[in-house]
């Protein structure tokens, strides 16, 4: 039993690579540039590998039956993509894919398009590429197994908590500067400086959370900054008009003693 889960867990990690390494292929030939892919920082995408195991496991009875795989997999793909779509849509107030502009889309996170590949590659991975693989994998030694399963557990869940913490990041900058002072900007600049390289990798990766999350947060940023420095000229002004109207009181103090000096210097010259 033991052996048959690091078997899924190998699966789910050679996928999810694979996932990655397509996708980013893909973008980097279409942007000319590299684009790292993938909500994580590591190169995976697993909701490939979670999609490869859910078929793995739900369609393991229907493997002689082409058809059935095929259209299985297009509801097992599609109801993953649509739930992860949601779910992230909810924790990260963004929508990070939108197929809204292709036809026969469900509220723009699942489409006919991207479905009927994956309907495809599903049948492909059922039939010829699993079998291949855990031909292979079950060769390996169990020590190396349980070596290779904690190894990349870690190194995954470690990832996904980094990878966590930087997108909460962006809903927390808003947050930190409850108090309305000058020192407001100095802070943005320094944790806008201090996490750029990696919301630089997300925005590259999936850039609707550049309008989304990025500006959006930046927007509520840029405005406690105008209110900070509205209430600062205000309390300069204010400021300003105490001094002001302390300076009067004084001069009148002054211009009266002076007046009091010169009336009793003018007695004492009369005496």
């Amino acid at each position: 039993m033991i052996i048959q889960i690091e078997q899924y867990i190998a699966l789910f990690f050679i996928y999810s690579f694979a996932g990655w390494l397509m996708e980013s292929v893909s973008d980097t030939i279409r942007k000319k540039k590299f684009v790292n892919r993938g909500f994580l920082i590591g190169p995976y995408c697993p909701i490939y590998g979670a999609g490869v195991i859910l078929i793995t496991i739900l369609l393991r009875k229907y493997r002689e039956d082409i058809l059935a795989t095929f259209f299985m997999s297009i509801i097992i793909c599609g109801v993953l993509e649509y739930m992860t779509s949601y779910i992230m849509e909810k924790i990260f107030k963004a929508r990070w894919w939108d197929y809204s502009n292709r036809k026969f889309n469900i509220n723009g996170r699942i489409c006919l398009e991207t479905l009927i590949p994956f309907g495809i590659a599903g049948t492909f991975i059922t039939i010829v590429i699993n079998p291949f693989l855990l031909k292979y994998i079950s060769m390996v030694p169990d020590l190396v197994m349980h070596i290779f399963t904690v190894v990349f557990l870690a190194i995954y869940f470690t990832d996904m908590i980094v990878s966590l913490k930087i997108i909460l990041n962006l809903k927390e900058m808003s947050r930190e500067f409850k108090d309305n002072t000058i020192e407001i900007s100095d802070k943005v600049k320094k944790i806008i400086k201090s996490k750029l390289r990696m919301y630089r990798r997300l925005v590259r990766a999936f850039p609707r959370i550049k309008e989304n999350v990025l500006y959006n947060k930046w927007d509520e940023i840029k405005k406690k900054i105008e209110e900070s420095k509205e209430e600062i000229a205000n309390k300069i002004d204010t400021s300003k008009e105490e001094i002001i109207s302390k300076i009067d009181i004084s001069k009148k103090k002054i211009k009266k003693d002076l007046k009091k000096l010169k009336m009793n210097l003018d007695r004492k010259s009369v005496v």
